[in-house]
């Protein structure tokens, strides 16, 4: 109905031509390729291309250097895609040697700074002590330990008054003690088990600190200023460095990036001796355009084939629709896309998707505010199904003008039907449920014509959703209308039974014999038992199933009265919180406006899903198998 009808492209030309045809290629919008291995497995002597990329690594060293060094590497427009990849790769790697030799220098540089960092934050817990660094480390015979001991253990300390060390206490703190001792060397193993035995946390000072802990702080501040100065300037060279060669480095990073989509695109192409071949599928329009456009090329021919020419590949489904449909596509592509002898069901969907949702969440003031909000994340986000909330927010409010209601409020004029009205309520239920059989028969019709079309008779003539499936749906449908109705017609005598309600149901049952009869097979190849057993369960399934299908559709009445109902509700709190008094007051505006929200957010989500489970389940199950392949330009592979 709305499939693309599509030529298969064979697109033959000699070796040397390989850049030259897929540059082409991988630049047409509307080609969809087939792999190449779908023809070297099946036929012997054919191969996929295979040539090696030497591309793929000098991108990846330079996005990696993009992303180390915030280069601004990006792609840029090129008229020619020549270029010497081993002139290149020299270049970019000369730049990124002398970056490398300004990044070691830095790292050189931030090590320092953290070392002394970690060195001034200790140094500031010594900074009273009167310590000579130089002396204390000088000293030959005694060891010397600085570190840090939980406060609460300082007290200890007078149960080892007899040892032999010197202990000073640096900085006190509330938790924790900054201090040292000194010890002799042929008593520092002893000495050590003691502190260690009360939590002493040992410091070890840097060897390049020198001269009191006040000098030693003033000396490697000092130090870190001057170091981070000099990263500054480092940073400042590398910067420099990159934009003298920025230019080029665009040049050769977007001439790399096309050319490596041409090694990425060579699994399409199919290699026979010296000569090779990419095949695929575009619309016909386009089809003869890649003709004139590829043949302009040297040795290089493409033939046009019909869709259907190549029995090893199965076309690809492109779907066009109108732009009233085009949005509700999403939702066929969810269940799957049809296949390419199929037709497309977007428009039904599009129609009865828009007409169950409007019917079921009829609201003039809400309906403009779905389509209000549709149309911003539309246009904002680019949001597909914003664009399907601006058409059901349409439909929405053309049934909120049948039925009267503005954001729930039933009294701004006299509607044609009030659907909580006693009277109107088994009227409003019937009309769902003729919509459900309305819907239902198009759905068999359907599947009638598609297997009129593939010719597979054994469905179309005895299936439940084929001939004998409508003419039993119909007949019954018409007899309970009449009982009901009370029109008099002859629709309920013997022959109208036989004929139209028990024929239909022996032919739905012997469904699968007789389809091997038409077929030329036996038809009980497992035995009249086995067939029995399960037609029997499987012909009482499908009566199951018709009534399940039609009354389902009493869900699209329910919703109306539901959301009748709760927007009832929103009002009645309304005048609770005021009083009892309907006037237009803060608290009174209030809760409608909270309601109406609640109700939008929790109504609409559940109509949108309920609709959808009426097409996926009581329309798609009968006609609609999507199993198709999705068409995808190669840009987009």
């Amino acid at each position: 109905m709305a499939i693309a009808k599509l030529k298969l492209l064979e697109i033959e030309f000699p070796a040397e031509q390989y850049d030259a045809v897929l540059m082409k290629l991988i630049n047409t919008d509307d080609f969809h390729p087939e792999l190449a291995s779908k023809f070297a497995d099946s036929v012997q002597g054919l191969s996929v291309l295979n040539r090696e990329n030497p591309y793929a690594d000098l991108i990846a060293r330079m996005e990696e250097a993009r992303d180390n060094y915030h280069l601004k590497l990006q792609n840029v427009d090129v008229e020619s895609t020549r270029i010497n990849i081993i002139q290149a790769d020299t270049f970019f790697c000369n730049v990124l040697e002398q970056v490398a030799k300004i990044e070691k220098v830095k790292q050189d540089l931030q090590t320092m700074i953290e070392e002394n960092e970690a060195t001034i934050s200790q140094l500031e817990h010594m900074i009273d002590a009167k310590l000579d660094f130089d002396r204390l480390f000088s000293c030959k015979y005694l060891q010397i330990r600085f570190g840090r001991i939980p406060t609460v253990n300082l007290d200890k300390l007078q149960y080892y008054g007899a040892q032999e060390f010197l202990f000073m206490v640096l900085h006190k703190g509330t938790k924790e003690t900054y201090c040292g001792y000194i010890t002799t060397e042929t008593k520092a193993p002893e000495i050590d088990n003691i502190f260690s035995s009360l939590y002493f946390e040992r410091i070890h000072i840097p060897e390049f600190v020198h001269g009191t802990p006040q000098e030693a702080l003033n000396v490697l501040k000092e130090e870190d200023e001057t170091a981070r100065d000099y990263l500054k300037v480092l940073d400042e060279r590398i910067n420099k460095l990159f934009n003298d060669n920025v230019e080029e480095m665009n040049h050769i990073y977007s001439v790399s990036k096309k050319l490596n989509e041409t090694y990425d695109a060579q699994k399409y192409v199919v290699v026979f001796g010296k000569n090779a071949a990419v095949y695929g599928f575009a619309e016909e329009k386009t089809a003869k355009q890649m003709k004139a456009d590829f043949e302009t090329l040297e040795d290089v021919h493409v033939e046009l084939k019909p869709a259907m020419g190549d029995s090893r590949l199965t076309p690809p489904t492109k779907l066009k629709n109108n732009w009233f449909s085009r949005p509700f596509r999403m939702f066929v592509e969810m269940y799957g896309v049809p296949s390419y002898t199929d037709f497309d069901p977007t428009n039904l969907v599009a129609i009865s998707y828009t007409f169950l949702f409007g019917m079921m969440f009829g609201d003039i003031g809400q309906g403009i505010v779905l389509s209000l909000v549709g149309y911003f994340f539309y246009k904002w986000k680019g949001m597909q199904l914003g664009a399907v909330g601006m058409r059901l927010g349409i439909s929405s409010t053309i049934f909120g003008a049948i039925f009267g209601s503005f954001f729930g409020y039933e009294h701004l004029y006299e509607p044609m039907f009030i659907p909580m009205e006693s009277e109107n309520t088994m009227t409003l239920l019937m009309a769902a449920i003729a919509t459900g059989v309305i819907l239902i028969i198009i759905s068999i019709v359907f599947n009638i014509v598609l297997n009129l079309k593939k010719k597979h008779w054994g469905d179309l003539l005895f299936s439940q959703n084929g001939m004998a499936g409508l003419v039993f749906y119909v007949s019954v449908l018409l007899m309970v209308a009449n009982m009901l109705v009370g029109l008099d017609l002859p629709l309920g005598g013997p022959v109208y039974i036989v004929l139209l309600i028990a024929m239909p149901v022996v032919m739905i049952f012997l469904k699968e014999p007789l389809s091997h009869k038409l077929e030329g097979e036996k038809m009980f190849p497992h035995g009249f038992g086995a067939f029995f057993t399960e037609a029997f369960f499987e012909l009482f399934e499908v009566m199951l199933t018709f009534i399940a299908n039609t009354m389902s559709f009493l869900r699209v009445g329910g919703f109306v009265l539901s959301h009748a109902g709760m927007m009832m509700v929103v009002y009645t709190l309304a005048k609770m919180v005021n009083g009892g008094v309907e006037s237009l007051t803060f608290a009174y505006l209030l809760v409608i406006v909270i309601g109406n929200i609640f109700v939008m957010c929790l109504e609409g989500m559940i109509v949108g899903i309920q609709v959808l489970r009426l097409e996926f389940y009581e329309m798609f199950s009968r006609y609609y198998e999507g199993k198709g392949k999705p068409f995808i330009a190669i840009k987009e592979k």
